[in-house]
């Protein structure tokens, strides 16, 4: 915004500290409104949110089934103890359940995901009678203590140390194959028996669970090779460990299912959840439990809890999200839109762009990769890169600003993570606007 600035983005750089940021950097934009999968500055410029602000605005802005459900519960009862029955809580909790595989259940509420993982981990930790959990280098699980810990990528590093007894493995990647597989067999093969070998040299004994996202979010969009998922879940059930699967980026119809563990029939002993389940328009996570996790804590307290666990609010928006869901057919719609419409786009940018080494995903979940050059796969910005190093994505996120387009960028990637109610005419506008915004990228390419 040009000229005066509005009392909104004075009071924010006077009082307001911002997450991951340094603060004297900061220049907010000052969001005024949005509507379905469109959003607008207090200057009135508007822009396509193919970030789903940060993934998790499934059913768009404003909702107009999802507003009024808040509303109506605002009109009766704002909020309640989690001791308490409410209705708005009850309904939730059985649509969860149903949307949920095999025999999950029962559901936990948190305010979020990184409190749904820590509340997983302690139930995982009380089941087993063991302290230590499984995670994966390439993931990213909350910010709270625990699941920093968990969490692989480097927002962990300047926390440290932090909980212990987390040990770490890789997880598949055919792009950048850390066990230098050629094929997608080779590398389920092989990380499987990495993986087993890590559980050996920890101790199966000791190990409560694998912690891992289905398919991985914020650290590549990282799509399991065919048995991967089910080589994790016979390994736990070999070792006496659990499976939790972090959904809270890839549930309620991102990958085209209502869970992504759905694609490869897998089902785990918990599943963590949040962001799309009422697409974050009041706060929301949880904890979905299969029987043997819940027949733990039958007769016995589970030692935790919310003072705001099953908000009335948040729970009203997550019946509205999940009807809607279910009446327009979302997760079918999603899957359809990523195999008819992303993919194919997506792999003519791959062929058209030098500067773009490699497309996957899966519904409206996807990760475009971006190096230096297709041969080495040098990627286009360093990991982890910051200032003058981060130049190259820098040009790439101005350039889709400057279509129109606001994108959702992570080391060397751009997302296209857009709303699941997005037209199929807004999705080729935005994957068009990444198509040209990719010529600031190519411009790097040797």
């Amino acid at each position: 915004m040009t000229g005066q600035r509005s009392d909104a983005y004075r009071d924010d750089r006077a009082h307001v500290f911002h997450s991951w940021s340094a603060q004297r950097a900061l220049d907010p934009v000052v969001i005024e409104g949005g509507l379905g999968a469109t959003f607008w500055d207090e200057a009135g410029t508007r822009y396509l949110d193919f970030s789903s602000q940060l993934v998790n605005l499934n059913l768009g802005h404003q909702h107009p089934r999802v507003v009024a459900a808040i509303q109506e519960q605002a009109a009766k009862l704002c909020t309640v103890a989690p001791t308490f029955g409410n209705a708005a809580r009850s309904e939730a909790a059985r649509l969860i359940a149903e949307a949920a595989p095999g025999d999950l259940r029962h559901v936990f509420f948190t305010n979020g995901g990184t409190e749904a993982n820590e509340h997983a981990i302690r139930m995982a930790r009380g089941t087993t009678g063991r302290h230590k959990i499984l995670a994966a280098y390439r993931s990213y699980h909350g910010a709270t203590t625990g699941s920093i810990t968990l969490t692989g990528d480097p927002r962990r590093w300047a926390n440290e140390p932090a909980m212990p007894g987390v040990a770490r493995f890789f997880g598949p990647y055919p792009y950048r194959s850390p066990f230098h597989a050629d094929t997608p067999e080779q590398e389920t093969e092989r990380a499987l028996a990495h993986l087993d070998e890590v559980f050996t040299l920890e101790g199966p004994q000791t190990i409560a669970a694998v912690i891992l996202e289905p398919v991985v979010g914020t650290n590549g969009i990282l799509v399991p090779p065919p048995g991967y998922l089910a080589g994790v879940r016979a390994l736990c059930d070999r070792h006496g460990a659990l499976l939790i699967a972090d959904e809270v980026m890839s549930g309620f119809g991102r990958c085209g299912e209502w869970f992504a563990v759905d694609h490869w029939d897998v089902t785990p002993d918990l599943i963590t959840f949040a962001k799309g389940v009422n697409s974050g328009y009041v706060p929301l996570g949880g904890v979905i439990l299969g029987e043997r996790v819940y027949e733990t804590f039958a007769e016995r307290p589970f030692p935790g809890g919310l003072t705001y666990s099953g908000h009335p609010l948040a729970c009203a928006a997550a019946v509205a999200t999940i009807e809607v869901m279910r009446d327009e057919r979302i997760p079918e719609r999603v899957r359809d839109l990523g195999e008819r419409v992303v993919r194919p786009r997506l792999e003519k940018l791959r062929d058209r762009h030098p500067c773009v080494g490699d497309v996957r995903g899966l519904g409206l979940f996807w990760a475009i990769e971006l190096v230096r050059s297709k041969e080495t796969r040098e990627m286009l910005v360093p990991y982890n890169a910051s200032g003058p190093a981060a130049k190259p994505m820098a040009d790439v996120i101005a350039a889709c600003k400057a279509r129109g387009v606001w994108p959702f960028t992570h080391f060397n990637r751009v997302h296209v993570v857009p709303p699941l109610i997005i037209s199929e005419d807004d999705l080729l506008r935005g994957i068009d606007a990444l198509d040209d915004a990719l010529e600031a990228a190519d411009a790097y390419c040797g």
